[in-house]
């Protein structure tokens, strides 16, 4: 339901003035946040349930648990959606409370500047967050965890685990990836065009 609210916000608030950039709020708004909200549940959601140790007692399949997962993939994801849209939300929140237009942007240069920088921000959120799932989640889930459980006692330390639908999750990690590869490239080639538009709007003055 979260998910619904933040891309009816996206869609309501960030009107971007490039035809890349449009495309961009179709692709970040719609089809990013379907594929989290819908997929990512059935993938992730009853994960923890699932996830079993050898001996089976949940105190240890909680603890190794949370050690396998600092953070859950969906909340991770979904608390990038939102940093991420915060840039272009507020330099559109700011145009709409100024009443300026979407052909202002693209002509004066203080607007075009700062749109701008709005992009390269989110850009800079991207690679960010993307050096962050790798860290966190890196490219593959593997079936076997083993879990340093010394700290639950002496007879415990390396503990096998089970991950369930690794093969599953392994292809959701790539997907989201891929979609945070294509969202820099859309950003960086919305630079381009509004830089581009800017121009052939000098050299017809």
């Amino acid at each position: 339901m979260s998910l619904n609210y933040i891309k009816n916000f996206y869609e309501g608030c960030v009107k971007p003035p490039t035809v890349i950039g449009q495309f961009h709020t179709l692709f970040f708004g719609s089809i990013r946040m379907f594929f989290l909200g819908v997929l990512g549940f059935s993938v992730y959601g009853n994960e923890a349930l699932h996830f079993s140790c050898d001996p089976d007692r949940r105190e240890i399949n909680l603890f190794c648990y949370n050690q396998f997962r600092p953070i859950t993939p969906q909340v991770f994801w979904a608390l990038q959606l939102v940093i991420v849209l915060v840039p272009s939300a507020t330099f559109h929140l700011y145009a709409a409370f100024k009443d300026i237009s979407q052909e202002c942007i693209l002509q004066k240069p203080i607007y075009t500047v700062v749109y701008i920088v709005s992009v390269l921000v989110r850009i800079s959120l991207e690679v960010t967050s993307f050096w962050l799932q790798i860290h966190l989640f890196g490219f593959q889930v593997t079936p076997l965890y083993l879990c340093d459980a010394g700290s639950l006692g002496e007879k415990f330390t390396m503990i096998k685990c089970m991950v369930p639908d690794h093969f599953e999750k392994t292809i959701f990690l790539i997907a989201m990836y891929t979609f945070t590869g294509i969202t820099m490239v859309l950003c960086v080639a919305e630079v381009f065009e509004i830089i581009f538009r800017r121009l052939c709007f000098l050299s017809k003055q």
